[in-house]
């Protein structure tokens, strides 16, 4: 009983969480498999690994900021016209992510944009990347506020460190000038370092008006869309489709 005891220290002290949790099934599968000190160790170190792996998807996914957890495997793709679920299972493989490629999907609201974009993101996380997603208005206000709000810097670093940028619903409210700018040169800095996800509601012929700058507009496209894959969506909005059967 001494020696467990200063097992479980010893693991505390080494910050071994995982072995320290599952310590004791793990002797007693060692006993009765009667596994040599080779395996053991392996069945140790593997465990811990897992939990390492497992504490960190946690972190990652909290630390995103989803709104909502959503997944590939629960969206309809019969009722959208503009991406088919083969071409986006293949993307869950993420190797966008290693091109630093982006992904964009236009189109009307509720036909699931925003879902498709969490759905890539979260299956980001779960494949070790690390993923911030921000609503438009959201992120404008943080850039607003990174130079006198602690929170808003953090939040800004933590995006640029990131391996994968969402942002959503560009379109759906006004953008002044300077937050144009501002946006401008977020999306410059991270241009070629990391992958962008965006939806909007707005083609590209509208975005010159939106921002209110048509050379910085020009120049904002050439970025995002240098190395990007375009979904250009349509369908029944999914929201009044549930309206109607409720109906």
């Amino acid at each position: 009983m001494k020696a467990y005891k200063e097992t479980l220290s010893f693991l505390n002290t080494l910050n071994l969480k995982g072995i320290a949790g599952r310590l004791d099934e793990m002797i007693h599968d060692a006993e009765i498999r009667r596994l040599s000190y080779i395996t053991f160790l392996n069945t140790l170190l593997s465990t811990e690994v897992s939990y390492r792996v497992k504490r960190r998807v946690e972190r990652n996914m909290t630390g995103a900021h989803f709104p909502i957890i959503k997944r590939m495997s629960d969206f309809e793709f019969g009722r959208l016209k503009g991406i088919g679920k083969s071409e986006a299972v293949n993307l869950l493989d993420c190797a966008w992510i290693d091109n630093k490629e982006n992904l964009l999907f236009f189109g009307p609201p509720g036909i699931g944009k925003t879902h498709l974009a969490i759905a890539f993101g979260v299956a980001a996380v779960e494949k070790g990347y690390t993923v911030c997603f921000e609503k438009i208005a959201n992120l404008i206000k943080l850039l607003k506020t990174a130079e006198i709000q602690k929170k808003s810097e953090y939040r800004i670093r933590k995006i640029m460190k990131s391996s994968v940028v969402v942002i959503d619903e560009i379109g759906y409210t006004p953008i002044e000038k300077r937050e144009a700018n501002l946006f401008f040169n977020l999306v410059s800095e991270m241009y070629e370092k990391l992958s962008i996800i965006i939806t909007s509601n707005k083609s590209f012929d509208s975005w010159a008006e939106m921002m209110g700058d048509s050379i910085m507009t020009t120049a904002l496209l050439d970025r995002l869309l240098h190395h990007a894959r375009i979904f250009n969506l349509d369908g029944e909005s999914y929201r009044i489709k549930n309206q109607k059967k409720e109906v």
